[in-house]
């Protein structure tokens, strides 16, 4: 019978290939799913990966990479940070939710003032509160040894009903004719998350994303902090040999996670999204969890994951309004990457063997 043997040592040539033939694969099966939809494929997988880089409205497209990219970015490297050490957590989306909460409320506590500081203001308080959101799991974990994985992905869930709430009640605009929703800070400058050069979609977003995968990288490879991130990841019971303090490495993880990902929630209200609103969240922080593994848990991966998975955004619009794909088919479209992308990283770690027949 086929079987799986596990490797002498982990294959570079796979764990390099992995990303690639994930891709390669999610096209094919892709292109399946929409031929059962009764759709062409091939154009439809044209569309996605070519039209919003090299169609004729590709102008318009692009600069919206960035603006798509950059909060995937951002969160997918502080999950990275925890996955790489063995700490789940996988309720990044609930963070994204209060990040954008805390920080629109931080501004709009000023409003109608026009000052230098509001914006500042409003990016503290939008890593404070994703950071605050991500330390009730990690006390819980270290406390209690409470399963970090369940009670961040529950808190998600709480996170959305307390948008609903303010968006209903300590939010509302309330010159907004009743409707949910806050003020919108397009229209207020000292708390707008404006394009820094007109026409790229570079925003403070893009510049933090940025930020980030150098500061990842860096801390990963030149930092004791990221030697026990990644010794307590590869050998855990080599880290404890080494001093490595778990509950303290948790609370660094999940912290700083939870704060990269209230700052995406923050940039995206104050900038694309323009005000707290119910269906504010868009999934960004769940799609991260795809853009951190498609880049290796690697910075520079997860940069070029995050405009991979920014390309599918855009070009998945595209398929809906060009060939009226359902949005759930361009959802399933998504997650085949996560799951062809773990099927085939198997094969990092495992070969399969195929026995030879007995000679009579």
């Amino acid at each position: 019978m086929i079987r799986l043997e596990k490797r002498p040592q982990p294959s570079r040539a796979w764990s390099m290939a992995t990303p690639l033939v994930a891709v390669l694969a999610t096209m094919v099966f892709g292109g399946l799913l929409f031929a059962a939809l009764g759709k062409p494929p091939v154009e439809a997988i044209r569309i996605i990966f070519w039209e919003p880089l090299f169609g004729e409205f590709s102008f318009y497209y692009r600069p919206q990479l960035l603006v798509k990219g950059a909060p995937l970015v951002l969160i997918a490297i502080g999950l990275s940070l925890g996955f790489r050490a063995g700490v789940w957590n996988i309720g990044a989306e609930g963070q994204y939710i209060m990040g954008a909460i805390f920080g629109a409320g931080a501004g709009l506590a000023f409003y109608p003032l026009e000052a230098f500081y509001i914006f500042p203001i409003m990016v503290i308080a939008g890593a404070f509160g994703g950071w605050l959101w991500a330390m009730i799991p990690a006390i819980l974990k270290t406390r209690f040894g409470t399963n970090e994985i369940l009670v961040s992905l529950m808190l998600v869930y709480v996170a959305e009903q307390f948008l609903a709430s303010v968006s209903l009640g300590l939010l509302k605009n309330p010159e907004g004719f009743g409707f949910p929703g806050s003020r919108n800070l397009q229209a207020w400058d000292s708390a707008h998350n404006a394009e820094l050069i007109a026409g790229t979609g570079m925003h403070w977003g893009v510049v933090a994303a940025l930020i980030a995968v150098i500061f990842a990288y860096v801390l990963l490879n030149r930092h004791m902090t990221g030697y026990h991130i990644r010794l307590t990841g590869e050998a855990p019971r080599a880290a404890k040999f080494a001093g490595v303090n778990p509950a303290r490495l948790v609370l660094f993880c999940l912290g700083t996670s939870g704060a990269l990902a209230g700052l995406a929630g923050m940039f995206e209200v104050s900038g694309p999204s323009g005000q707290v609103s119910i269906d504010f969240n868009v999934g960004y922080g769940f799609t991260a969890i795809i853009v951190a593994f498609l880049g290796r848990l690697h910075p520079v991966g997860i940069l070029l994951a995050g405009g991979l998975m920014a390309l599918t955004y855009i070009g998945g619009d595209i398929a809906q309004s060009n060939l009226q794909l359902p949005a759930a088919a361009i959802q399933v479209f998504q997650g085949m990457l996560l799951f062809f992308l773990l099927a085939f990283d198997l094969l990092t770690n495992f070969r399969i063997a195929i026995p030879k027949p007995e000679v009579a």
